[in-house]
């Protein structure tokens, strides 16, 4: 009998073992096993929300993109040939997301907006200063190559474009 108990013994931790070296599988299996049938998938986010998060996102990069142009044009930081390229050209690219950004009923629901009512209200013209801002960021774009550093016709076409957005943001954005 005495073999016989200790043949169970054995067994018995060998069980053990083999039962706690699966629990580590048998986790891992539930933490990666789909969803449960009744949970519903997550909502798409609405129209609504896609548009104003797109038009935050071009107008959070373009404003960083166009501090450097600002600082060189007041005298804080030196002109870089490699560095405004990159900028000028990544401005000129996002100036034409807005445009796109500004659909019907955005300026309510969530997630919450600064644009103004006045920018349904009167379309036409916010439509209009949107296209100058687009040929103001690609004529930056252009300037800043022809010019390759910050003389006289680079400045007034960074002012141009300063002008562009403070221009609308007095009539369309909300403080």
């Amino acid at each position: 009998m005495k073999g016989n108990s200790r043949i169970q013994r054995r067994v018995r931790r060998i069980g053990a073992v083999t039962v706690f070296s699966l629990l580590p599988l048998a986790s891992a299996w539930t933490q990666n096993a789909p969803p449960a049938a009744d949970k519903a998938p997550a909502a798409p986010p609405s129209p609504t929300r896609i548009a104003v998060e797109n038009r935050r996102a071009a107008y959070q990069l373009i404003g960083n993109s166009f501090r450097y142009f600002g600082a060189i044009a007041k005298g804080a930081a030196a002109y870089d040939e490699a560095e405004a390229t990159k900028r000028a050209a990544r401005i000129a690219l996002l100036a034409k997301v807005p445009a796109e950004s500004f659909p019907e009923g955005s300026n309510v629901g969530e997630p919450e907006s600064k644009a103004k009512a006045e920018i349904w209200s009167d379309r036409a013209d916010f439509d209009k200063k949107l296209k100058t801002f687009e040929a103001d960021a690609a004529n930056l774009a252009e300037v800043n190559a022809r010019e390759k550093g910050a003389t006289d016709a680079w400045k007034a076409a960074v002012a141009s474009l300063a002008q562009d957005c403070k221009g609308c943001h007095d009539l369309y954005k909300l403080k």
